[in-house]
């Protein structure tokens, strides 16, 4: 009995031997390295690969392409030039295939494509920085289920409570709404709401608010995975073919009324606004014509905002919601963005009209980068009249 126990012993040394043998032959890859220049670099250890490279948003305008070189290791690396501080998103290509990195632990989902982030920060105040985890007050970030009578379905969406809320004390709200593809979990996961919030307010830049996220998609009740349906596979229609009881326009106020009756919130049209991207930018374009004297501060950003649906209407209800007089409706879009000619014509209308608008316009396109700018600028502006 002893020498079994003896030859086992052995065994599971010489087995654990071979491992941290093993393990010492393959190299400590780090990645993604970032360099005191702001130059970023990649590493991915792969001797049998013939081809690899690394895809990202590196360009203020478009992703990029660079090339990795293979070292005498097997490890496959590129070095960026030196990049403005950002949050940045990347894959590889390893064969023609895209994976993401197994070097990095921080990824985010857009719809259903995964990919790896970092963050370059330079100095305090810079996006980077903005963007990142400080050492600051922190608000609380939760997942909540609310009902909604007006499409017959529990659902869910993010809140974030600012760090000085306790209960007592109401607070302004604003609404944040997500784009075509997105859900809940967009705004908080890509879009950085949280810290971005935390740091502004820390800063005494933004005034300390909650922000709401819900899910914009009337036939989905959460974000997949989350949901009885399962984990489905994300591609922006799910379960559209079914149609909704109602739209998300019309549901909104199954929002507000949950949020006023479940928070510490200033029931008033000055502490409440409205902003969202893309389908959520058309989505508020919408809500401000339905309920004009329901909020006070517009955002659009990026907006699918179609003047051409019942024309007759959205006159009546534009003028309507103008001589309410919103204190801040605000436009932004990148000048190379899909939905800059739906932009454009919106503005002609205003112009014709003679309705009071402010108006950003960066480079760019329809992108995350873009929408971050946007958040943190309309955060800025609300509820300090």
């Amino acid at each position: 009995m002893k020498r079994l126990i003896t030859m086992a012993c052995c065994l599971l040394l010489a087995v654990g031997g071979y491992a941290q043998q093993a393990l010492g032959q393959r190299p400590n890859v780090k990645s993604p390295i970032i360099n005191k220049d702001g130059s970023v670099t990649f590493n991915f250890f792969d001797p049998s690969a013939q081809k690899v490279s690394v895809t990202g948003d590196f360009e203020e305008i478009k992703w990029q392409t660079l090339p990795m070189t293979k070292q005498d290791n097997g490890v496959w690396t590129v070095t960026t030039k030196p990049l403005n501080p950002e949050l940045y998103s990347y894959s590889f290509s390893v064969d023609g295939q895209r994976i993401i990195d197994p070097a990095n632990s921080y990824v985010n989902r857009d719809i259903s494509t995964l990919s790896n982030i970092f963050i370059v920060t330079k100095g305090k105040g810079d996006k980077g920085d903005l963007y990142q985890v400080n050492n600051v007050p922190h608000g609380t970030l939760s997942r909540v289920w609310y009902d909604s009578p007006t499409l017959g379905q529990q659902r869910r969406m993010t809140v974030y409570l600012p760090a000085a809320y306790d209960g007592k004390k109401k607070f302004p709200v604003m609404y944040l709404l997500h784009g075509h593809g997105g859900d809940e979990t967009a705004w908080g996961d890509l879009g950085r709401a949280s810290q971005i919030m935390d740091n502004l307010i820390a800063a005494g830049k933004a005034v300390p608010m909650i922000v709401v996220m819900p899910n914009g998609n009337p036939t989905c009740n959460a974000a997949p995975g989350w949901w009885h349906e399962g984990m489905y596979t994300p591609d922006g229609n799910a379960f559209n073919d079914r149609g909704a009881k109602a739209s998300m326009e019309e549901s909104f106020m199954d929002i507000v009324n949950f949020v006023d009756s479940h928070y510490k919130t200033i029931r008033k049209r000055s502490a409440r606004a409205v902003t969202g991207l893309s389908m959520g930018g058309g989505h508020t374009f919408g809500i401000s014509r339905l309920y004009p004297e329901t909020f006070d501060y517009y955002g659009l950003q990026s907006a699918a905002a179609r003047m051409n649906r019942d024309a007759s209407k959205i006159d009546d209800q534009l003028a309507r919601l103008f001589a309410s007089k919103p204190k801040l409706y605000w436009i932004a879009i990148g000048k190379e963005d899909f939905l800059m000619q739906m932009n454009t014509q919106l503005r002609q209308y205003l112009d014709e009209h003679k309705y009071p608008y402010e108006y950003f316009e960066n480079d760019g396109g329809h992108l995350w980068r873009n929408w971050r700018i946007y958040l943190t600028m309309f955060a800025q502006r609300l509820f300090k009249e």
